[in-house]
């Protein structure tokens, strides 16, 4: 049996991005990260060891935020990678990474990258 823990709308203001301003000035972006795990035993026990603890979760997501990067799939795959190290029994999910204020004239809210894995 998995289960799915989600992260909704995380917030960071980051350096990401492929023109000198952004990588200078920053933005903001928005991570939405789901993933699915093993949750029977938490189910059964009520006990954090046999879960996955969001708070460590956020932690290596934060972690990520923090190294700048040009592209919004380097950023997301780097998350994926991070989580999957740190937490093995994780058996997929998803990786949304937004930025909001993108440096392009159009009107809209974001433009956000999604990876499945």
């Amino acid at each position: 049996m998995t289960t799915t823990i989600t992260l909704n709308r995380l917030r960071f203001h980051a350096y990401h991005g492929v023109m000198e301003q952004e990588r200078r000035v920053g933005n903001t972006f928005e991570v939405t990260l789901t993933v699915k795990y093993p949750f029977h035993k938490a189910m059964e026990t009520d006990c954090l060891d046999h879960t996955l603890n969001y708070a460590l979760l956020y932690e290596a997501v934060a972690a990520e935020m923090q190294q700048p990067s040009q592209l919004l799939e380097h950023v997301a795959g780097r998350i994926i990678k991070a989580i999957k190290q740190q937490f093995p029994l994780i058996v997929g999910g998803t990786v949304k990474v937004a930025k909001l204020c993108p440096p392009i004239k159009a009107q809209m809210q974001s433009v956000e990258v999604q990876v499945d894995f």
